[in-house]
């Protein structure tokens, strides 16, 4: 029990991000997080150590929040005032890019197709790599390396 104590102090972070990229909602989010611990200590024997935890716990996280779709019709995944209550990672890339131009990027990726949308936040504000996040959506990694690249590509199109 001690292990998933330290596991939960490790990753409530990245899961929480995860789970609030996907929803846009601070509450839901961290339901969702209590959630997916909860299943991830009822299920750690299923755990194998060939991917990361942070994988396996965002894998869990994702399949909680589908079926919180398919029981709750209601709830949407876009909600802006909730969009930027993100805690702000403290990357290079982060500092280097504006509030404003945070604003402005993330409202751009509204405009995406949910995939696309679902990729670049993985990337930006989850800090994944591709493989990891072709393990998360069940993909290859470089269908999202090449998703990333054209959703790269259509926010340069969009006009402010």
């Amino acid at each position: 029990m001690q292990d998933m104590e330290q596991i939960y102090k490790e990753y409530f972070e990245t899961v929480y991000k995860y789970l609030f990229c996907l929803t846009n909602n601070n509450d839901i989010s961290e339901e969702l997080t209590q959630e997916t611990f909860y299943r991830a200590v009822k299920k750690i024997n299923t755990y194998k150590s060939d991917c990361k935890m942070s994988v396996w716990l965002c894998q869990i996280a994702k399949n909680i929040w589908y079926d919180a779709l398919r029981r709750n019709k209601k709830i949407k995944f876009i909600d802006e005032k909730y969009l930027f209550n993100l805690e702000e990672a403290e990357t290079a890339e982060e500092q280097v890019i504006s509030d404003d131009e945070k604003m402005s990027l993330y409202k751009k990726m509204q405009l995406l197709d949910e995939k696309t949308r679902e990729v670049m936040y993985l990337r930006i504000t989850g800090e994944l790599s591709f493989k990891e996040i072709g393990i998360i959506l069940n993909k290859t990694e470089n269908w999202a390396r090449i998703t990333f690249y054209r959703g790269k590509n259509k926010l340069k199109e969009v006009r402010d």
